[in-house]
């Protein structure tokens, strides 16, 4: 199926959004074409927070270093954006779960070893909910943030029984409803279970994005906007949905593919993360990849980890292009399939501000690098000549 799909469409306002459905042959259907979306945009509602006591804990690197400050009278714990913990069976890790916005509250002593520790952190866990829930007979535990940062032997609540994410409609409005949205329209219960996707479109009928969800109809209406149109309620429109902070990010793609360096640079974090997402959601590739070559990157706004990968890939593909949005992502990216692989020189301008910004971001495979390190050992690795300017 073509983003274009929305040609026929003939009345005064276009078409922004088509609902798209891969059959049982994976072939993607069209479902409908829409003339607006509410509720696309919307922040994640974070899971409510928790007290978690690690046990037997042999912190290293962020984490000793945030327990000494609290022993140290430091004051309040430390906070981590994101601190991961690797579940481990004999031989290998089998979950993941994050405590988002972790703080460390507390350290005790060990039960039963006097050179390991309890840590007490208040923070809000989320897992996949793909992922198995079956704990492992003699689990353990690897912490990770920004690279690891200790071990522990036993979680005490983390492996509580907790709720899903409450559901968050959208609305379709406008819709011109294809025969398999139509036969779903007129079953009683219309319920589907099945998994979809929204394509969100630029002006020109390019498709900027696909949002994926779950096809549960909780009610249809004749259309606001008239005509044989129908309003549609999704029950609920999906948890990875663009934040509220990505609106006007996304009216700069909607005009079309950025063609002007450095578009990227005005905005913060969140921002840059929602650049990287729309350069991914609309690649398309197809093309043989090409090497060789100068490719020149300016580093002058390269001052947090999404900028490093906005400017990279403007450096390599060119503005509105991607080639990453982290560090293993980057390396599928230099392996082929993305328009361009070593070897090649990537000249870097002004290396310096991303070595001082990224300075306290841990990498590497056992955490011993800074990202901004990780990043040219990766790049040199991979046949890049990296000349640092």
């Amino acid at each position: 199926m073509r983003a274009g799909d929305h040609i026929g469409w003939r009345r005064d306002f276009p078409v922004t959004h088509l609902l798209v459905r891969e059959d049982e042959d994976g072939v993607e259907r069209l479902w409908g074409r829409c003339a607006g979306v509410d509720g696309f945009f919307a922040d994640r509602v974070p899971p409510p927070r928790e007290i978690l006591t690690l046990r037997g804990c042999r912190p290293e690197g962020a984490l000793r270093e945030a327990l000494d400050d609290l022993d140290g009278g430091g004051g309040a714990g430390r906070l981590f954006r994101d601190l991961l913990v690797e579940v481990w069976d004999e031989q290998r890790p089998v979950q993941w779960l994050t405590l988002t916005d972790a703080v460390i509250i507390a350290r005790l002593p060990g039960r039963t070893d006097p050179a390991l520790v309890d840590v007490v952190v208040g923070a809000s866990v989320e897992q996949d909910p793909a992922e198995s829930r079956e704990v492992p007979k003699a689990p353990r535990f690897e912490l990770h943030a920004n690279g690891p940062v200790g071990t522990c032997l036993s979680a005490d609540g983390l492996f509580d029984d907790r709720d899903g994410p409450p559901s968050v409609p959208m609305e379709l409005l406008g819709c011109e409803p294809a025969e398999p949205l139509l036969a779903a329209l007129r079953r009683p219960c219309r319920s589907q279970g099945t998994w979809g996707e929204l394509w969100a479109l630029d002006r020109v009928g390019r498709r900027m994005y696909h949002h994926p969800l779950v096809l549960d109809i909780a009610r249809s209406r004749p259309s606001v906007l008239g005509g044989t149109l129908v309003d549609i309620t999704l029950a609920d429109g999906g948890q990875d949905r663009p934040p509220l902070l990505a609106r006007p990010v996304w009216e700069t793609w909607y005009r079309g593919v950025p063609a002007i360096p450095n578009q990227w640079a005005r905005y913060g974090n969140e921002g840059r993360n929602a650049w990287l997402r729309l350069a991914l959601g609309g690649y398309v590739g197809g093309e043989p990849d090409r090497s060789g070559g100068v490719h020149h990157l300016d580093g002058r706004h390269v001052t947090d980890v999404p900028g490093l990968h906005c400017a990279m890939a403007e450096a390599i593909v060119g503005p509105g292009g991607y080639y990453g949005w982290g560090g293993d992502a980057l390396d599928d990216c230099l392996t082929g399939g993305f328009g361009v692989t070593p070897p090649f020189t990537l000249i870097w301008h002004d290396a310096a501000v991303a070595r001082e910004a990224l300075a306290d971001v841990v990498s590497g495979p056992a955490g011993e690098l800074g990202y901004f390190e990780d990043i040219v050992h990766l790049l040199r690795k991979r046949g890049v000549t990296v000349v640092l300017d």
